[in-house]
């Protein structure tokens, strides 16, 4: 009787909490929904995670898709139709071909039908440079890449929500490239949602991509417009930075106290009144607590969701209390929308001729670009290997790739189905050529050691080598010391510090991208104009027809680490 009683007492606390409106003096709710990192991901993808109750068993689930994420705030909506429904960066850029072949046209119409209300803006928004992000965002055919624009609609009204973010800021008018924050009502409560660019830009772009455009630190340009959100009545002040950190905390575990990386420094820095820091870029799931400011991130590819419930006490003008939970965006779980169903649909079908051209087969039938301890893996080396494949005529002797541009695994369900090209699209989804450059051994090995950017989890970016080049790493030395000068190979042969020698790298890295700057060094550039797709692509073709097919299930041991 006890037992009903209480029940009894919390429904009728949280009727009245969610029925307070406007005028009244009981605490409100206002529910979020928090998506980051989606990269165009308009199907489902695979989301692995610990089963909680086996440690040593992992749980995968294809999790996503535009049509579960629909039905996922459907429900939510049921029980409150004043849900807002907001994003931290990275909706676009580095997709899978059937969002990358329209523009990201119809990720964007996507959003638009889930009723998506802001975006901060993430890096990969800024992929094709000022122009085409403002393109995006209002509309127009007048495109840098006009084999792609509007070729979805010929009539693309742009994404139908604003951007926002404080510190990017456009150097032709020396104000904000787009509107700094946004400040939204609910239940008679305003809610401010500021956003910020991650600072190092220009370390994850291309040059060209800087062009008319500077970036402020993330906590001073949002502290900067603290006050003027306040004067305009803001109750809830929620930071969207595209910025992130990482854990050993199980995704839905809450208030994790162990977060690391550069959202720490940033939250650590923002003014007090910032309530709640929705946090992406580094595609982890967390729900975790920098001093007394909840920061949450939902991985990435909507396979996940955070949604938050705020509890706001207008008598008091202060917020009581945040609730968060990551939810697994689960078709098994959340039934569809239909009308998302539905155009879903409609894209693959439009995108199948082309997605779906047979590739070639591959030499082993799952190979992973997760590096394994000593910096390696199985995508890296095949990847390495084509690049190198493709520029040996202009006289290329070694690749290097860098572990992030690779965006996806290649899995088949068994070694004679061939890849498609939507497979093998998915791995390039940016339109780089390649280069070859001029280093010497010394050079090489400044640049092995730009692999270590920090001390903390995720501070590690391992290159990836063409099977030309071995050497080996310590990892108990200093950085800048890890790399053994000795153990540089050219095809059996040592490198030596003062010779020359050409690599082959894509125009990212020769532009010092991921801070590899010591790649800007090179003594000489050549732009191959090579697309690094094709290559891939070549590659796998000649390897396939010389009855060789290419890849393999685990790395080749170019890399060995010694400690």
């Amino acid at each position: 009787m006890k037992a009903k009683t209480f029940l009894l007492i919390l429904f009728l606390n949280t009727l009245l909490v969610s029925c307070a409106g406007p005028g009244s003096r009981e605490p409100v709710e206002i529910n979020l929904v928090a998506l980051n990192d989606f990269h165009g991901y308009l199907q489902p993808s695979p989301f692995s995670y610990t089963d909680p109750g086996n440690p040593d068993a992992v749980i995968t689930v294809q999790a996503g898709g535009v049509a579960t994420l629909g039905g996922l705030l459907n429900k939510l909506r049921q029980d409150d139709p004043q849900l807002l429904f907001v994003g931290v960066g990275d909706l676009i850029g580095a997709s899978p071909p059937i969002s990358a072949m329209w523009a990201d046209e119809p990720s964007l119409e996507a959003m638009k039908l889930l009723e998506l209300r802001l975006s901060s803006l993430g890096n990969h928004e800024l992929d094709e440079g000022k122009a085409e992000l403002l393109r995006q965002i209002n509309g127009g055919c007048d495109s840098p890449r006009p084999e792609k624009a509007c070729q979805w609609r010929n009539d693309f009204s742009g994404a139908g929500f604003p951007y926002i973010a404080a510190n990017l800021i456009d150097t032709e008018t020396e104000n904000t490239l787009v509107a700094p924050y946004v400040i939204e009502t609910v239940r008679g409560i305003k809610i401010a949602f500021v956003g910020a660019q991650v600072e190092d830009l220009a370390s994850v772009v291309s040059a060209s991509s800087m062009q008319g455009i500077r970036v402020e630190d993330e906590a001073e340009a949002i502290n900067r417009f603290i006050p003027e959100i306040k004067r305009k009545g803001a109750d809830i002040v929620v930071a969207v930075v595209h910025q992130g950190g990482n854990t050993l905390a199980a995704f839905d575990q809450p208030d994790c106290t162990d977060l690391e990386g550069d959202i720490v420094d940033i939250v650590e820095r923002l003014d007090p009144a910032v309530d709640l820091v929705l946090s992406a870029h580094t595609h982890e799931a967390y729900l975790c607590m920098v001093g007394d400011v909840p920061v949450t991130q939902a991985a990435s590819y909507g396979r996940l969701v955070t949604h938050l419930t705020l509890v706001f006490e207008p008598a008091g003008e202060k917020l009581l209390d945040v609730q968060a939970r990551n939810l697994i965006v689960d078709p098994q779980r959340y039934e569809p929308d239909p009308e998302l169903l539905a155009w879903q649909a409609t894209v693959e079908a439009r995108s199948r001729a082309v997605l779906e051209r047979p590739i070639a087969r591959m030499g082993a039938a799952t190979i992973t670009r997760v590096p394994n301890r000593h910096g390696e893996s199985a995508m890296g080396d095949l990847v390495a290997d084509a690049q190198l494949a493709a520029t040996q005529a202009l006289g290329a002797q070694i690749a290097l790739m860098n572990s992030g541009g690779i965006r996806s695994d290649l899995v088949l369900k068994d070694v004679e189905t061939p890849l498609n090209f939507s497979q093998v699209a998915a791995v390039h989804p940016f339109k780089g050529t390649l280069q070859v450059i001029s280093l010497t051994g010394a050079q090489i090995k400044a640049v092995l050691e730009q692999q270590w950017q920090g001390e903390g989890a995720g501070s590690f970016k391992p290159l990836q080598i063409s099977h030309s080049f071995t050497y080996r790493w310590d990892g108990s030395q200093p950085r800048g010391q890890r790399v053994l000068a000795d153990s540089l190979s050219l095809d059996g042969e040592p490198i030596l510090p003062t010779e020359t020698y050409r690599i082959s790298v894509n125009a990212f890295l020769a532009d010092g991208g991921d801070n590899f700057s010591a790649l800007t060094e090179a003594s000489e550039r050549i732009d191959t104009g090579i697309p690094d797709l094709k290559a891939l692509t070549d590659y796998l073709v000649a390897q396939e027809k010389a009855g060789a097919p290419a890849g393999r299930a685990e790395p080749a041991e170019r890399i060995l680490r010694v400690d």
